[in-house]
């Protein structure tokens, strides 16, 4: 009698594993991440995970065919870039994740992110600023976010906001190609503060603007 229980125990345990293992849920919260282009795609694992694997499919908006992302076949992390195959600023993308369990063949259904587009949903970074004070006045120096200019070929300009002590405002605007920019006409011994924002003519995109850094004229 004991080992008939302990049969049927097993055998209950057995099912509710298989049963699992047929319910394996979906990935959730599938979405694109994007910064200066660098498109990753980001997912939570599912509620009953254990021992994991993720297979990644993208397609262009209006067709048909999903591919699969080379290197982002049988994956254990819970992202992937999709940089390569997402970077074609005209279109609109999807991309979608399957889980499914290494111990067993059992798969889940596919998690589909929304619409993404690289142009529009991409976040451009603020550049790097640094000044020094010169007879002539303030010199503000630029640099380009790092991953911006490794990953496209289009031009990038500058807006440059100079911040009286007074709260008045003056924009000016510059081409990346120059790096650096002399604010003239500035009163002596006086207090300015400087922010800058990267600005995609083509795109008709902008970042956000730097954090303010302030330097006294000489």
């Amino acid at each position: 009698m004991a080992c008939l229980l302990l049969g049927a125990v097993l055998l209950g345990k057995l099912a509710l594993c298989v049963t699992a293992q047929e319910m394996l849920a979906p990935p959730g919260q599938v979405r694109f991440e994007s910064t200066d282009f660098r498109n990753i795609l980001r997912w939570a694992a599912p509620t009953n995970s254990c021992s994991l694997q993720y297979n990644i499919q993208y397609k262009i908006y209006g067709d048909i065919d999903w591919l699969n992302v080379s290197g982002c076949q049988g994956i254990q992390k819970h992202q992937c870039d999709l940089s390569s195959v997402t970077s074609d600023t005209r279109e609109w993308y999807y991309a979608r994740v399957r889980a499914s369990s290494v111990p067993s063949s059992s798969k889940s259904a596919w998690a589909m992110s929304r619409r993404f587009s690289p142009r529009w949903d991409t976040k451009i970074s603020p550049p790097a600023v640094k000044l020094s004070s010169s007879k002539q006045g303030i010199v503000v120096h630029v640099k380009p976010p790092r991953v911006l200019v490794r990953k496209t070929h289009i031009s990038v300009d500058y807006n440059i906001y100079v911040i009286h002590a007074s709260g008045k405002e003056e924009v000016y605007k510059f081409a990346y190609c120059s790096h650096k920019l002399t604010l003239t006409e500035l009163k002596p011994k006086t207090h300015y503060c400087i922010q800058a924002q990267t600005v995609i003519p083509r795109h008709t995109r902008s970042s956000d603007r730097s954090s303010a850094k302030c330097i006294t004229t000489a």
